[in-house]
């Protein structure tokens, strides 16, 4: 469990969004993380105390005076063994408070009291014009300067029935930022470009040649990649897969597409990793309208022709980033591991037993440098994305 022995303060403030507090607290739950939630005066009016509660076993606190804690100081007292401290909804009022250091209940007192280890979160949840008042953008450059850090928000349907920026992240993306708040900045400052995924080669307009890559490694990839503080972006092949919160994805379907979109945004980059299953070969002759099937029974002709190569045309640039590629193998995997990384000219690529792994959750990895190989034992593919992270960082480090 990622939040394991984690101890999580939740702030709820006053908002329709309380209610993705709710599911927020309950994955907090399921994720390891012990769960004390504070509420203001007004949250009570969207969603109440038992219902938090029970959601999180623990004793709900909405009280600056409140008597259950012996010392009566439960401003003091709830932050003093935090691990961080999460506001899920704050609203333009509470990001005020915050950014003048008002201190009028027992959640905004809290947050000034906090000791300067325990990092504050906040998820912003408001009409977008709220949102987009001078004043809320002054308090929000403020709050950040304080080095609170802003989880969102996001743009779309609002409960008031207008459309804009104000929406809360959802419960999924706020846990993974909270997650990812743990992670170590290995790669701050640092840009990365990643393929992830299969492509699609065209027959005809309803038929084509890919493969079983899902792209759940290179997705891990990416999140693990923002977890530890880069800039991710994402070149995709078709996946059924959600973006990692804060990855640009760019989406593509065939090699050609993929290499033109990666040569488009590779400069300024830092590292590139080449995760995606990219076809070897694409249909020379592919039809413009769908092939039907002939009455004597004879086959169509497909003319092949080759791919570009997408990793070795970025290794080859004259200025290029730290390149990280990957190989699936059916077998052999240490002999083809070995010559790929050599014939492609990078300092480190990873391998693994593709037919095996296609589609799973889980993986094992072989990594190939100058000096042999070494193995990354079977994990589910976002601990091993954050193994090879610490991987990737220490070699473009050196490098």
């Amino acid at each position: 469990m990622e939040l394991a022995g984690k101890k999580i303060v939740l702030g709820l403030t006053g908002g329709v969004a309380c209610y993705k507090a709710a599911e927020l607290a309950r994955a907090l739950g399921r994720a390891g993380a012990s769960v004390q939630v504070v509420m203001t005066e007004a949250a009570t009016r969207f969603i109440t105390a038992v219902t938090m509660q029970a959601l999180t076993g623990n004793t709900v606190y909405t009280d600056q005076w409140d008597a259950r804690i012996a010392n009566n100081m439960p401003h003091i007292d709830l932050t003093r063994d935090a691990d961080a401290i999460v506001i899920v909804p704050c609203s333009t009022n509470f990001i005020a408070r915050l950014a003048h250091g008002t201190c009028d209940d027992l959640l905004s007192t809290l947050c000034v009291a906090r000791p300067a280890r325990v990092p504050l979160m906040v998820a912003p949840a408001m009409n977008v014009e709220m949102w987009q008042n001078p004043a809320t953008q002054r308090n929000v450059t403020q709050i950040r300067q304080d080095g609170i850090l802003l989880l969102g928000p996001d743009s779309g349907d609002q409960a008031c029935g207008e459309v804009g920026m104000g929406r809360m992240l959802e419960p999924e993306q706020l846990l993974e930022e909270i997650i990812a708040a743990f992670q170590p900045k290995l790669m701050a400052g640092r840009r990365v470009l990643l393929t992830a995924g299969p492509t699609f080669e065209p027959i005809d307009p309803v038929r084509g040649i890919t493969n079983l890559s899902s792209g759940k490694m290179g997705y891990a990839l990416a999140r693990a990649l923002r977890e530890a503080g880069a800039e991710v972006m994402l070149v995709s092949g078709p996946t059924a897969l959600a973006a990692p919160y804060g990855v640009r994805r760019i989406d593509v379907q065939t090699a050609q597409q993929m290499l033109d979109a990666v040569l488009a945004n590779v400069s300024g980059q830092d590292v590139f990793v080449a995760v995606a299953a990219v076809a070897d070969w694409r249909v020379a002759n592919a039809s413009e309208h769908k092939i039907k099937k002939n009455a004597d029974g004879d086959l169509p002709q497909l003319e092949f022709a080759q791919n570009p190569d997408i990793l070795a045309t970025v290794a080859a640039l004259p200025k290029r980033p730290f390149c990280v590629g990957f190989a699936a193998e059916s077998e052999q995997l240490e002999q083809h591991g070995a010559a790929k990384r050599a014939r492609k000219n990078i300092p480190l690529l990873v391998g693994n037993l593709g037919p095996q792994t296609f589609g799973r959750d889980d993986n094992a990895l072989m990594l190939f440098d100058q000096h042999g190989h070494s193995e990354l034992p079977r994990a589910d593919k976002l601990t091993l994305a954050r193994q090879l992270v610490r991987e990737i960082a220490r070699r473009a480090d050196a490098s």
